[in-house]
Order: C-alpha cells, then structure tokens, then sequence
C-alpha cells in the first residue's frame, strides 16, 4: 500500500499502539468470544469485529450486547468476560516485525510511547509478558487515564506532553481507523497498519499505509533504517548527507529474515492456475493465519516421498481472484512431471520478501510470481538461508508429529 498524502517533515519520538498494532488480540478476543457466546446460544461469526477494532472496552462490550441481543447488561457482560480475557493475555503473540520494530528503535535511543484505549492496568499486564517491552516506552497511557478515548486527540497529545515534545514531532503507528483519526486529529504524522483487510479502503487519511510492520521503511521519517535486510547485492545509497548506508529499499533486491515458522498439511487441488494449495484454512492452522500477515515469504518445502525443494509462498486474500478467505499458497521452485496431490508437504519458513498486492491483469500477476520465484532461488542459496535445508522438520513424517508455529 503506498502513501496517500505526503509526509511532511522528519519525526523524533513515535508513539505506539497496543493491540492489533504491536499484539495479536485480535485472534484472542475471538476466541473467547467464541467460546462465552455458546452460553447465550450465539455463534460468534466476526460481524462485529469491524466494529470494536479500536474502541474503548465500554463501546466494544456495547456493540456485542447490542448485536448479539444478550439477555444481559453491558456492565453484567464485562464483569463476566474480563477474568477469561485476563487469563488469556499470557498467549497474546507479537505481530510480524513488533520485536524488530521495537528493539530497532530501543536500540537507536528513539524515545517512544504506548498509547491505547485499554486500561492501563490491561496495557501492563499484557506487556509484561514480553521481554523488555516496559522499558522500550519512556510512556504509557490507557484509555482510562484521559476523558476521551480515541477518535480523540487527547491521549495523544497527553502521551506527547510527556514524551516533552511538540505534536509535529511524533509519528503515530495505528492498526485501527479511530487511532488513526486521533493521531491525525492531534497534528502528528500517521502510519495505519490496518488489522481489517476490509477497511483498509477507509484509511486514506493517513500519511502512509502499509501492510504490515515488515514493511515499515522509518527512513521515509527521518529515522534510523533498518539495517537487517540482506540484499542479493549490496549496493550503497545515500540516506543523509553525511552518512552512508548499505540500505536496500524498495527498487534493490533484497530479503528480510524472520523467525522460521514450519507448516505441514497435504496437498490439495489448486484454484486453476497452477499452484500446489495446502489443505488451509482449517482450524488446524487458523491460529498461523491470523499470527502471520499476508505477504509473499519464501523457504523450503519437503514433499514425503520426493525430497526437499526451494520454495516462494503467500500469505493472504490474492486481491487479484479476490478470494473470501486467507489462504497459505506455496510454489515449489521445481519442474515435476506429475501432479502430487494428495501428498504429504512440509513447510520451513525463514524470510520474507515483499506485501500482497493487486495487480491490474493475469499477466502482471504471472510476471511478478516469475520474479518472487528467482529472487527466493537467489536468496536461499545464501548460507542464512541455506542452513534450513537441513532442518529435521522438513523430513519427519506428520504421522509422527504434528508440529507448527
């Protein structure tokens, strides 16, 4: 997703939001959900899940009683669903690329604040689950500790107050349209990552919106680049005036490293053009899904009877089929001479190499898979890379374990 305005001058101090930007609470919250709402007769199905990305804990119980028709009060729905949402904070995942983000700018000295419209109380227990993520934030404000939570500027502009820095200066990194609103509405710049692919249409009032914190180019800011990308080819660019770096960007090849997560399943028949599809989403791997943001990754597959293969994959919607849901499609980068449905297939996965996107044709679609496809046979033959070849996973048999994360 590019940039819809354009950014206007160079940032010092960013602030953060919580769920759904750093954490994966989503995916928690619906859990639960599911499991409270079966006491009702009700069946969670996410209808309002748009709804209460962002919200205050009163507005979000609100909107549930109201839709679902809970015989119940909203104070008589919270007081029953916060001890299981409690006790579920210890399970709450890091979204792609929060720990880099964070340590990245630890590391830099850029001073930052945690900004949420969860009470502070919820803000520190689900943070101390997270090694050293109290210490990143020189502040941290809950919804609680401001009269108005966000569309409203307030809590942005209290965490600027604190942080001792003029609203101009801050960059506000948002996952929801309210956070995205108030970060906008308090003067500073705006980066949304939105948690709801159907919203994203909506967050043009942003200075940047991109698909996920992979993606985040801090930079384009004024702040220090990352520096973890491995480029096929270092080349070196200026980023200031008196500084060079080895920094590649968008327009030089180049992959990001990950922490490898592994998927087994057997192959099923793909949606007509060519792809070998793993028999996902299931309920087996909705958890992966919904901890994974959608892109295009690469790493190695090994098939149960064949061998071991380098291997492109994505993560995600495929705007260009249009797709109802997410979906994990892995191409493995070899020419079979036989269709191998049905077939055991294991996953390793070690990097990451571009967001999903739309396409305008077929062919442009066909054309940038071509080129994914020869940027992963680069990449894996690079030693960071390479060493997952020989991973134990790859060559086990699913009848003996079902591992996966």
């Amino acid at each position: 997703m590019a940039a819809t305005t354009s950014i206007r001058s160079f940032v010092s101090h960013v602030i953060l939001d919580l769920d759904g930007t750093l954490l994966n609470t989503d995916g928690i919250v619906a859990e639960v959900l599911k499991r409270f709402l079966v006491k009702y007769g009700k069946k969670w199905d996410g209808r309002v899940a748009q709804r209460i990305v962002g919200k205050t804990p009163l507005e979000a119980a609100t909107a549930i009683v109201e839709d679902y028709e809970l015989p119940c009060t909203t104070e008589e729905f919270i007081s029953e669903i916060t001890p299981l949402f409690s006790d579920q904070w210890c399970n709450i995942r890091a979204l792609p690329g929060a720990v880099r983000l964070l340590k990245h700018l630890n590391g830099h000295g850029v001073p930052m604040a945690l900004a949420s419209n969860s009470p502070r109380e919820n803000i520190e227990a689900k943070i101390s689950y997270h090694h050293g993520w109290k210490d990143y934030f020189s502040v941290i404000i809950g919804g609680d500790e401001v009269r108005l939570g966000k569309p409203s500027p307030e809590i942005f502009l209290e965490a600027a107050k604190k942080l001792h820095v003029e609203p101009s200066k801050c960059l506000v990194i948002e996952d929801s349209l309210t956070g995205v609103m108030a970060g906008k509405a308090a003067g500073m710049g705006v980066v949304a990552v939105p948690s709801m692919r159907k919203q994203a249409p909506l967050f043009n009032i942003a200075d940047e919106v991109i698909n996920s914190l992979l993606d985040l180019q801090p930079e384009k800011w004024g702040l220090p680049p990352f520096q973890d990308c491995i480029p096929l080819e270092p080349k070196i660019i200026f980023y200031s005036s008196i500084s060079l770096f080895y920094l590649p960007y968008q327009g030089i090849e180049g992959t990001l490293p990950i922490e490898p997560f592994f998927i087994g399943g057997l192959v099923i028949k793909g949606f007509g053009r060519g792809s070998k599809v793993l028999g996902i989403p299931t309920d087996d791997f909705s958890d992966i899904l919904s901890e994974h943001t959608s892109g295009v990754y690469f790493g190695w597959a090994g098939l149960s009877a064949r061998g071991i293969y380098k291997m492109v994959m994505s993560i995600g919607w495929n705007p260009y089929f249009d797709n109802n849901e997410k979906t994990i499609e892995p191409w493995l980068l070899h020419d079979f001479d036989e269709d191998f449905y049905g077939e055991e297939l294991r996953l390793v996965i070690v990097g990451y190499i571009r967001p999903e996107a739309n396409f305008a044709s077929l062919e442009a679609l066909i054309a940038k898979i071509n080129e994914d496809g020869k940027l992963a046979e680069k990449a894996l033959d690079l030693p960071i890379y390479a060493s997952y070849k020989d991973s134990p996973y790859l060559s086990s048999s699913l009848l003996q374990s079902n591992y996966h994360s």
